[in-house]
């Protein structure tokens, strides 16, 4: 029997609207590079250096040990649900429940399934630039049209209400918020997020804010929609999306949640119930003993994540012709690059990050993933050494460009 082709089985349509996580794809190529020797000053993915704290660990071997080892409620087990919206009442002053809450594999299924449930063939959806990588791929692959709202960066990428609103058309279904931000570090005004609920609320549309680095807020601030809507008129046009990766360090046990109105969160665990159904048993009560257990790992690792941006921010404005913001929150700098975009040297952010990687060893992930023909994202979870290596290449390899 003849090979099947590519021409005679084409893919779907929908698996071609979308492309491969440039993120990913640059930490395989760093990682590739290091297993033949190399010394890779990598920034690329965007995960804590930080190890699990030990009683979360203990929770996950404990329950092994228990033979917690079945299915749970597709959503999650009521346990899990009540600690995520206890702990979240909490902190943000919100005041969810269980049947109004979903546990899924990771905050990024989460912000897939409510995509998926919400947003149809035609609609649009205002996606504020720049933004995360995988927004723009899920946006569009369940047949919606991405509006890309531009911050400006002299503003320290910050978007009002009034930003949003020019954008929105008879089709637009969704607006998507997401603070801090990746990959800027912007950190929105609450006073804004909370006049585009508003805005969402007057104009029948949905509010998904992504709120995944929530507790990595610099400013002193933090904050959670889900938290400042107080009234039933907003809470009906609001999803939060919420992770225990970035908080807890938690980034490969893969447990994110989902608030909102009940319609939204029960169709979600329809789709959710015929592709991965529940979360690893055993990550839930991982997740329970990070929700409910001490809270003390979090100062410190703010701490140092603050200590290692001062001195990123420092190190590439150092650099000529490097000019970047400071960031609010989350752990990622966006310095903009494009003094060294030109003839001879490199036209794309894309050409050079490659000439980075390929000759200063250094890897980060350009801005066209993110939106931008200006930047680079620079993660920077690691060691104050590799700070200090990373700096010092991409000082030696821009100075020699100009």
């Amino acid at each position: 029997m003849a090979a099947s082709t590519s021409t005679s089985h084409p893919l779907t349509n929908r698996i071609n609207r979308i492309q491969e996580s440039a993120t990913m794809a640059v930490a395989a190529e760093a990682g590739r590079l290091r297993a033949q020797g190399v010394d890779i000053a990598d920034f690329s993915a965007g995960e804590p250096h930080f190890d699990t704290p030990q009683h979360i660990k203990d929770a996950a071997i404990a329950a092994i040990n228990a033979n917690f080892t079945r299915y749970t409620p597709v959503s999650g087990t009521v346990e899990l649900r009540q600690a995520i919206t206890a702990r979240h009442a909490a902190d943000f002053g919100s005041d969810y429940r269980p049947e109004e809450t979903i546990a899924s594999t990771g905050g990024k299924q989460v912000l897939f399934n409510a995509f998926q449930v919400l947003v149809d063939h035609g609609d649009e959806v205002i996606l504020p630039a720049p933004y995360w990588v995988s927004f723009n791929d899920i946006i569009r692959y369940c047949g919606g049209t991405p509006v890309v709202v531009e911050t400006d960066e002299s503003q320290g990428f910050s978007l009002t209400a009034a930003m949003v609103e020019h954008a929105l058309t008879p089709r637009t279904r969704v607006i998507l918020l997401n603070s801090p931000s990746n990959p800027s570090g912007a950190v929105m005004k609450s006073e804004d997020m909370h006049a585009l609920l508003q805005l969402a609320a007057r104009r029948n549309l949905i509010v998904i804010s992504d709120e995944c680095y929530a507790y990595l807020d610099f400013t002193g601030k933090r904050f959670s929609l889900g938290g400042a809507a107080k009234e039933q008129a907003e809470r009906d046009h609001l999803l939060v999306v919420g992770s225990l990766s970035k908080t807890y360090a938690m980034t490969g046990w893969r447990l994110g949640f989902g608030m909102g109105p009940k319609w939204i969160v029960s169709a979600m665990n329809k789709l959710q119930s015929q592709s991965t159904s529940n979360p690893t048993s055993v990550v839930q009560k991982a997740g329970v003993a990070a929700l409910t257990g001490p809270q003390d790992c979090l100062g410190p690792m703010v701490a140092e994540y603050i200590r290692l941006r001062d001195r990123a921010v420092e190190g590439l404005r150092a650099i000529p012709g490097i000019q970047c913001t400071q960031p609010g929150g989350a752990f990622y700098v966006f310095p903009n690059v494009s003094a060294y975009l030109r003839e001879g040297v490199a036209k794309t952010p894309a050409e050079l990050a490659g000439r980075l990687l390929r000759e200063a060893n250094v890897a980060l992930v350009p801005g066209e993933a993110f939106g931008s023909q200006k930047h680079v994202r620079i993660s920077y979870p690691t060691s104050m050494e590799n700070i200090e290596k990373g700096l010092e290449r991409m000082k030696k390899f821009f100075t020699a460009l100009k």
